[in-house]
C-alpha cells in the first residue's frame, strides 16, 4: 500500500517542463508536465550516461535527454529504438490541481 505525498500545485510545473523532488534516498525524481497537463514521474537519470532528464525537452509523452539525445517514454521510462534501456518510473496523480507522488 502506498502513501501519497503532496509535491506541489500543477501550475508550479511548467507545461513541457519538470520539477525535481529529492527523496531521503534513491536519487532525484523528475516530475514532468505535458502540453495536455498530464503528469509523469521518472528517476532523474538517463540510462545512457546519467544525464539529468529534468533538463531535457518534453514532447508528447516523451523526454529527450539533454546530453546525448536519447528519447524516453514518460509512461514507462523505456528508451525509444534504436536505443535500449530504461529508467524507473513512479506513480503520480493530480487531484484538484495538486500533484501527489506515491512514496
Amino acid at each position: 500500500m502506498s502513501n501519497w505525498k503532496l509535491i506541489c500545485k500543477l501550475e508550479d510545473i511548467p507545461q513541457l517542463g519538470s520539477r525535481i523532488v529529492k527523496p531521503a534516498s534513491g536519487g532525484a525524481i523528475a516530475i514532468f508536465r505535458t502540453a495536455d497537463d498530464e503528469v509523469f514521474a521518472l528517476h532523474d537519470k538517463c540510462p545512457h550516461k546519467g544525464g539529468p532528464l529534468s533538463q531535457g525537452i518534453v514532447h508528447g509523452k516523451r523526454v529527450t535527454c539533454p546530453l546525448h539525445g536519447w528519447n524516453l517514454g514518460l509512461e514507462d521510462g523505456q528508451a525509444m529504438a534504436p536505443d535500449v534501456g530504461s529508467c524507473a518510473t513512479f506513480r503520480v496523480r493530480v487531484d484538484d490541481g495538486e500533484v501527489f507522488l506515491a512514496v
